[in-house]
């Protein structure tokens, strides 16, 4: 019987070391408040959770994010912006920059007066600078959304976000537009400021960022940008980007009741995103094959999927290639480019766990790298296990409890 007792509590403790897998990842999903959320992978496009992010709803001043863009794509930095009696501090609502009517302020100033200080005035400034009056600016941004960026369930009625009833757009839009956004390097420097020096012409003063992710206020480790917006029909929007090795997110909270719960959710949806996926990269003219024909990737792919899954390719008799996760799921299709070689290559390069940078390791040595790692995890536990049987042996024999 002692040895019978002995051999139990054996495989108790084994099992209690070797049964759970090292890592062990979660599969619950978020539970929010925010009446609309989604989380967008940037690289990817992927969209890795959403709640209503399809139902048009309010962005307030999220709105200003699209406006940004568009002063950067389609006007001059350096123009010279004089301020009309329209779009003066004094005859604007809300947060402003304190615009004074005559004052000359360069196109680059107000966007991070807008961005930076969500300032309602240097919106109205900058739409009659690009397009002559607001009334034609909401024509000319609705245009762009639609014909250049590609989002159809937005419609602005004006360049910051106060709140008209049929200012509208989406979650899905929102991040689409950040995407489209975040190619363009100056609006990645604003978007992702903390603060910036104005000198105007009543108000001198450093503009710092009111998102509490991007300035610190609430410590989140990778915050990369961000814009925060609230009136009262719609409630507490939040857009917000963070990357770390394996991950660029963009997540966007519209109509939350409370800051608060804005930020609450928006953490919980970073932690989700961070915790349960990794995006991978195929090198810009990879190339594939099919049986009869060869082919090129004319571009730098990304593609995300969940921790741990088996990723494959396979490229259809129509010169598609089809990323396959776990055996049946097709993850993403791409289209390939027919390619006359002689050689019988099939130079993948699927890039696994890393955002490429000017130095990185081989897909062999990363694997190598694990490997070892798993080996001294396994070690590790494997010891610790030995010395407690040894321990409870010990005891055992010590004792000599009575079991009958």
């Amino acid at each position: 019987m002692h040895k019978f007792i002995f051999i139990i509590l054996t495989i108790i403790l084994s099992n209690v070391f070797f049964i759970f897998p090292i890592n062990a990842e979660t599969n619950s999903f978020p539970s929010i408040q925010s009446k609309g959320a989604i989380i967008m992978e940037k690289d990817s496009g992927q969209i890795l959770f959403e709640k209503n992010s399809t139902s048009q709803m309010y962005p307030a001043s999220l709105t200003k994010i699209a406006t940004t863009i568009f002063a950067i794509e389609k006007g001059k930095l350096e123009d010279i912006v004089t301020i009309s009696s329209n779009a003066s501090s004094k005859n604007v609502e809300g947060t402003t920059v304190f615009l004074e009517q005559g004052e000359k302020v360069a196109l680059h100033t107000l966007i991070r007066g807008l961005l930076i200080n969500s300032g309602n005035d240097a919106g109205v400034a900058i739409a009659e600078h690009l397009s002559g009056s607001e009334m034609q600016f909401v024509k000319d941004i609705n245009t762009y959304l639609k014909d250049v960026i590609g989002v159809h369930n937005t419609n602005f009625t004006n360049p910051h976000g106060l709140f008209n009833p049929n200012h509208t757009t989406t979650a899905e839009d929102m991040a689409k537009i950040i995407q489209y956004a975040l190619k363009n390097e100056t609006f990645k420097d604003v978007f992702g400021a903390k603060q910036f020096a104005w000198e105007g012409l009543s108000w001198d003063t450093t503009l710092i960022t009111h998102h509490k992710l991007l300035k610190g206020e609430i410590p989140f480790e990778g915050i990369t940008g961000g814009k925060n917006g609230f009136v009262h029909q719609s409630g507490y929007t939040l857009a917000t980007t963070a990357e770390r090795e394996r991950l660029s997110l963009i997540v966007i909270t519209l109509n939350s009741s409370t800051d608060k719960l804005a930020y609450d959710d928006t953490i919980e949806l970073l932690n989700f995103g961070f915790d349960h996926f990794e995006t991978s990269y195929i090198k810009k003219e990879a190339t594939f094959s099919n049986e009869t024909d060869s082919y090129i990737l004319p571009q730098k792919l990304a593609f995300t999927y969940p921790f741990g899954s088996n990723i494959q390719h396979q490229v259809t008799q129509e010169g598609t290639l089809e990323i396959v996760v776990d055996n049946d799921e097709i993850l993403s299709t791409h289209k390939l480019e027919k390619q006359k070689i002689e050689t019988n290559s099939n130079n993948n390069a699927i890039e696994v766990n890393k955002i490429p940078t000017d130095n990185q390791t081989s897909d062999s040595e990363t694997k190598e790298q694990e490997a070892k790692i798993n080996i001294k995890q396994i070690s590790i536990v494997h010891l610790i296990g030995t010395f407690i049987l040894v321990v409870v042996g010990h005891i055992y024999h010590k004792t000599q409890l009575p079991f009958k």
